[in-house]
């Protein structure tokens, strides 16, 4: 028999969602009104694709995951019992929200999982030892932060170049305080992780004249790349930012890049050089840098990204007038979230007809 499928709203925790039941197979339809769900179904006949999403069920933005085929099974939970009764035909996994301790439990649940999604750029609070050690792809959400990202990062050269503190300040206390600013055009900006959050960097701050320099792990991926001057190896961060004017950290999370940028590296820069961080907080060392900072043996820093999140009440960090702080949310602009559904929609698509998954991640690598 044809099967019928219907919408229905209700309001759970404050937020509108719409959920696509099978009347022929989902009686639980019927249940829906004024009843908050531990998790959410889209069924459909043939199942040819079960999805298990990581979310809570009354996240608005999962309306998007109506645009998938209707022959689809989805279930939304933020719990591993949500899954318990559809984990064994599981073909794939939306990390949506969650951590790795919930997609491990999942996943160990799941054994035909062929694919795993994340929603963010940054796998490494994904990556449990289920996950590693499965046959699944892991996939991220590479290309869908990365302007906001090199936005906030030329916002950031601008504020220390122009000393727009200096302007708010003066401003405020009334006074006319004229002052000598800075070009950025011929300055030198290293770029320590150039990938696509990197290059987006580099793609703004290119046309204001800036020169780039870049550490990657291979190095020679840029050797024809017109916006940079130079590319060193990873191991080479600390001679890239002794040249440096500015330099941005843009490089995820991984065994080998945890406190890469410390002590040696921080006090290898310019004494008015700035270190902007939009990877990973634990790449750069807040010790060495909170020293730096206080001493004034670098001009400033611009964070995004901490060791520790949220930032504790009474860090050094809030009092430093050396440092503009964003509380990770950087790449929070108009449609971020939405931008990283459209990765998952389009890579489920891939998934669906058998093609190369986009933006595959090296699990044990880590980006």
């Amino acid at each position: 028999m044809a099967e019928a499928r219907v919408g229905r709203q209700f309001r759970a925790a404050g937020a509108e969602f719409r959920h696509i039941f099978s009347v022929a197979q989902r009686p639980l339809a019927k249940q829906a009104a004024g009843r908050r769900f531990s998790y959410s179904e889209i069924v459909a006949p043939d199942k040819p694709i079960t999805l298990l999403v990581l979310a809570r069920p009354d996240d608005p933005h999962l309306a998007m995951l109506e645009r998938l085929p209707g022959d689809t099974r989805i279930l939304a939970g933020d719990s591993p019992e949500a899954f318990e009764a559809a984990a064994g035909e599981a073909d794939a996994i939306f990390a949506w929200s969650g951590n790795a301790e919930l997609l491990d439990r999942v996943l160990r649940m799941a054994p035909r999982v062929r694919w795993v999604q994340a929603s963010s750029a940054g796998v490494d609070g994904l990556l449990g030892p289920a996950l590693v050690e499965s046959q699944a792809e892991l996939t991220n959400a590479r290309g869908a932060f990365s302007g906001a990202l090199g936005e906030f990062a030329l916002a950031a050269i601008l504020f220390f170049a122009k000393d727009l503190r200096r302007m708010m300040r003066s401003q405020a206390q009334g006074m006319w305080d004229q002052f000598d600013g800075q070009l950025v055009h011929g300055k030198a900006l290293g770029i320590v992780g150039y990938g696509d959050i990197g290059h987006a960097v580099a793609q703004r701050a290119h046309p204001l004249g800036m020169r780039i320099l870049a550490a990657r792990r291979r190095p020679e991926r840029s050797a024809n790349d017109p916006l940079i001057e130079r590319a060193f190896p990873s191991e080479a961060r600390r001679e890239l930012m002794a040249a440096s004017d500015y330099v941005v950290v843009a490089a995820p999370l991984t065994p080998e890049t945890r406190g890469s940028v410390g002590e040696a590296e921080i006090g290898a820069m310019k004494p008015e050089a700035v270190l902007i961080n939009i990877g990973r907080g634990p790449v750069v060392d807040e010790r060495a840098l909170v020293r730096a900072l206080e001493e004034k043996r670098i001009r400033g820093a611009a964070l995004d990204v901490f060791e520790r999140e949220p930032l504790e009440a009474g860090h050094p960090f809030y009092r430093l007038e050396n440092v503009l702080l964003s509380a990770h949310c950087a790449d929070h602009t108009v449609g971020w979230l939405a931008r990283s559904m459209e990765v998952f929609l389009a890579n489920f698509e891939r998934f669906r007809q058998g093609l190369p998954l986009r933006n595959v991640v090296d699990k044990r690598g880590g980006y």
